[in-house]
């Protein structure tokens, strides 16, 4: 067996669909079909259930994919550290971030790194927090820029910044002439949210919870896909939503049609960090992607310099 065959499986696990799988792999379906085809005879184990189109594994199937993660895993090790015996910043660093933090880090950063470090690309990946963290110990991304906490696990992370949350309303809301606002009034109004799986919706339900109990008083929140359509239906007239201040500070604001107000005390927080797999050798790759970001003319956040790496 080979390790394109590995990655066959694994990809094919992931689409559970062989034309897909072939997609992903850069490969036509008859040579990703034919291949694991190959597989399964040298292994003499049936790995996939086929069924109109669908492809599952096997339970034995499942174990061998498993394997073949840990293997191409420890293979793309063996380049990493080739790379670092040469300049561990050369090479492209695949780089992850969730929804929240990507459009207003990303435009800030990618001119700092390019300067920086201009012989380390950024491919950039932008997901929900439980897909980068799959994918980071999957050896699919390097590093990734997510709120904490998180499960580090195998994982090291490092703080990069503290930013509040703000609550954002049409010009002409009844709030508008409001200093701050307690986040238990957030119940009485139309709450827009981002939908289930994004981490940022989860930490404005901490704070508060009323705006989604089924026994609530207030209306029920309705969900939008992007900080950004959330920002459009609230400049519509549809509601108020909670956004996290760089987003309010590092773009346009509608052309006067939207209020930012910041919470009363103590306002809901979030802390963004670097996260990378123990194992990674390039270290100063790392470092200066994080160098890079505390040097972005980020606004609205509290940059933390000193902060030291946590592992787990």
């Amino acid at each position: 067996m080979t390790l394109t065959e590995l990655r066959y499986l694994v990809n094919l696990d992931k689409e559970r669909h062989f034309g897909r799988a072939a997609e992903r792999s850069f490969v036509s379906q008859p040579t990703l079909s034919v291949a694991v085809k190959k597989l399964e005879d040298e292994l003499g184990v049936l790995l996939f259930e086929r069924n109109r189109g669908e492809a599952r594994p096997t339970p034995v199937g499942e174990r061998v994919i498993t394997q073949a993660r840990r293997v191409l895993a420890e293979a793309k090790l063996i380049d990493d550290l080739a790379r670092e015996g040469r300049d561990e910043l050369a090479g492209p660093l695949r780089f992850g971030a969730i929804y929240t933090v990507g459009p207003y880090l990303l435009p800030q950063l990618i001119p700092v790194i390019r300067q920086s470090a201009p012989q380390m690309p950024l491919m950039i990946e932008e997901n929900f927090t439980a897909k980068l963290l799959e994918q980071l110990r999957d050896n699919e991304l390097d590093v990734i820029a997510v709120a904490l906490p998180v499960d580090l696990q195998g994982l090291s992370a490092w703080p990069l910044y503290d930013e509040d949350f703000v609550v954002l309303m049409p010009q002409d809301h009844r709030w508008k002439d409001e200093t701050e606002i307690p986040a238990r009034r957030l119940a009485e109004e139309q709450l827009l949210l981002l939908g289930p799986g994004h981490c940022f919706r989860e930490q404005v339900v901490q704070a508060c919870p009323k705006c989604v109990e089924p026994d609530g008083d207030g209306p029920r929140p309705q969900t939008g896909s992007s900080l950004e359509t959330i920002r459009h239906m609230v400049a519509g007239g549809l509601g108020i939503t909670v956004l996290p201040r760089s987003s309010v500070e590092n773009r346009g604001d509608e052309a006067g049609l939207i209020v930012a107000k910041p919470f009363a005390p103590r306002a809901p927080t979030r802390r963004i960090a670097l996260v990378w797999r123990k194992t990674y050798p390039r270290l100063a790759a790392i470092a200066a992607l994080r160098d890079a970001i505390l040097a972005c003319p980020l606004r609205g956040v509290t940059m933390l310099p000193d902060e030291t790496r946590q592992e787990h």
